[in-house]
């Protein structure tokens, strides 16, 4: 009988298609490449295995700050996860500090944009357009002396926490696999309407240096427009126009009759042309588009607006009764002020007047009543303006410098627009509950700068793992159940490693020795692990198959079919 002393567990769960993903892009030699070691300080581990480490912990859905790194990997298979010889005290606070130094050193940026652009183009991941946005991580902790003057700082907070310093991350995406190609800090107090041209720009000229890189359109909301116009040069961009925009306003209310509008998809987009011309010195295409959704959004915001005002109108006009003007023009001033604030009614005024004398009480024989006059008020509906605020609705316009239709179309110019939610993706998973590093708790404002390269390059891998297995199952026309146990062929990548909770690596302790396999590998896990090649497969035990090849992924051309 096997006794509980002979029986050990190590939680593996989904760390071992993480490492799977990490083996097959040579992300290790990447690293190590850019940053090697001093072999004469007697190291340990190179920095790639240090970085692999960082990724572990940040793909483990654990809320664990730098200094816990030893306690999350010490409970785990290190020999199927880093090779044989390996412990997790090796991976201490002073040695992934140091990690965070030596990128820093290199340059977090240039780092993460060179290892980003070997991967995609190795696996044709690179798209047409780039997406660019940025957004603010609360940073904790003293910074009275940084490495990095003005990195961290008070500014408009995206998290809703004015009370706290930040950090702004820029992020860029492309392609079908939304894979992060550029990440680039900022002073936390940075506009949008600054740096996301000007990291557009950057990643422009990089791109320049890259063998077989694409001349990317680069995508931005409408914060990056008037910095592309006015230094985009010959960098070519797709941006909404501001509804600010005075050219704008005026186009979006105008009632056009003679354009010819065509229809996006079943979502109830359109779009037509409005001009292709100069515009502030830059020749441009301007494309308005429709969205029947947002146009019911719109339409209830518009009559909760209406309705707010009237009422708020209405209060004020009745205390405004109350209210006494020693002469008429003082009333009418009074009330000219209330009307400036009306957007959807017009205000009508009625002066009257009528004598009072000074003091309360039976007045005096000698005295003479004084004249004070009275503001009343009325409203009618502003009809004029209301059809100018419905014309609008529902309506943007997007502009670009790519003049070639045939290159960029105007249904093309939506498309890319809409898939700049890509880079919105991207920050949930970053500032997500699942993954939460984005209040950082460092020593050094470097070190902070370091974390956000790591952390974005957690976002590459999981959208690789992502991408890969969508790609397989679609082009093997296969599925897997979601959490309704429906079964479908584009699952997210979390659900998937979800399903792992539970799997471990059991150790018994026998007479003839020590015997060790994975537990918990369901039919569903295996066609997963199949799905993800050789090293998944090793790595949890699966016996490979023969003469069965799996179409798509990144694995395609080694992995077994399920």
């Amino acid at each position: 009988m096997i006794s509980r002393e002979q029986i050990s567990t190590q939680p593996l769960e989904h760390l071992g298609l993480i490492t799977a993903i990490i083996k097959k892009i040579k992300l290790e030699e990447k690293l190590d490449t850019r940053l090697p070691l001093n072999e004469n300080k007697g190291v340990k581990v190179g920095m790639g295995k240090r970085m692999i480490a960082m990724i572990l912990n940040g793909l483990g859905f654990i809320d664990d700050r730098l200094y816990m790194f030893p306690q999350f990997l010490e409970n785990k298979p290190i020999d199927r996860l880093f090779g044989p010889d390996i412990t997790a005290d090796y991976f201490n606070d002073d040695a992934l500090g140091r990690c965070l130094d030596v990128i820093h050193d290199y340059g977090s940026t240039l780092l993460f944009s060179e290892i980003a652009f070997e991967i995609a183009t190795q696996y044709d991941l690179l798209g047409k357009t780039a997406h660019m946005d940025s957004t603010s991580l609360s940073v904790y902790g003293d910074y009275a002396d940084p490495d990095i003057p003005g990195l961290i700082s008070y500014g408009y907070s995206k998290d809703q926490r004015p009370d706290l310093k930040q950090v702004l991350l820029t992020l860029g995406v492309t392609g079908k696999a939304n894979f992060p190609i550029w990440m680039s800090s900022h002073n936390g107090n940075a506009s949008d309407k600054i740096t996301l041209q000007r990291c557009a720009e950057r990643l422009r000229k990089l791109t320049k240096g890259i063998k077989d890189a694409p001349a990317f359109i680069f995508v931005g909301d409408s914060a990056m427009y008037e910095k592309c116009v006015e230094k985009g040069g010959d960098m070519l961009w797709l941006s909404r126009v501001p509804n600010s925009h005075k050219k704008a306003k005026e186009l979006l209310a105008t009632q056009y009759e003679n354009l010819s509008w065509s229809t996006v998809d079943d979502k109830g987009y359109q779009v037509a042309s409005l001009f292709c011309d100069k515009y502030k010195g830059v020749k441009q295409r301007w494309t308005i588009v429709f969205s029947q959704q947002m146009h019911k959004r719109e339409s209830i915001t518009l009559e909760k607006k209406k309705e707010k005002e009237y009422k708020e109108m209405m209060k004020k006009l009745n205390s405004f009764k109350r209210q006494q003007f020693s002469c008429e023009f003082d009333a009418l001033k009074a009330m000219k002020i209330l009307e400036k604030r009306l957007k959807y009614y017009h205000l009508h005024v009625e002066i009257k007047s009528k004598k009072k004398h000074a003091n309360c009480g039976r007045p005096k024989a000698d005295s003479n009543p004084v004249l004070i006059y009275f503001a009343e008020g009325s409203l009618t509906l502003n009809t004029q303006a209301m059809e100018w605020y419905k014309q609008k609705l529902g309506r943007f316009i997007l502009a670009t410098n790519q003049l070639d239709v045939k290159k960029l179309s105007d249904m093309e110019m939506l498309r890319e627009y809409k898939n700049q939610t890509h880079v919105e993706t991207g920050f949930r998973f970053i500032k997500g509950n699942c993954f939460e590093v984005s209040s950082v708790f460092l020593k050094k404002s470097s070190r902070v700068e370091a974390l956000m390269m790591v952390m974005t390059l957690c976002l590459m891998i999981y959208s690789l793992a992502q991408y890969s297995l969508r790609d397989s199952l679609n082009k093997n026309q296969d599925t897997l159940p979601n959490q309704l146990k429906k079964e479908i062929a584009k699952p997210t990548i979390a659900w998937i490693f979800r399903l792992f909770n539970g799997v471990s690596v059991v150790h018994i302790r026998l007479r003839k020795g020590l015997q060790t396999l994975v537990s918990n590998i369901t039919p569903i896990l295996e066609k997963v692990i199949r799905y993800f090649g050789p090293t998944a497969m090793k790595i949890y035990d699966i016996l490979e198959t023969n003469n069965e090849k799996v179409k798509g992924g990144l694995f395609a051309k080694k992995a077994a079919n399920a």
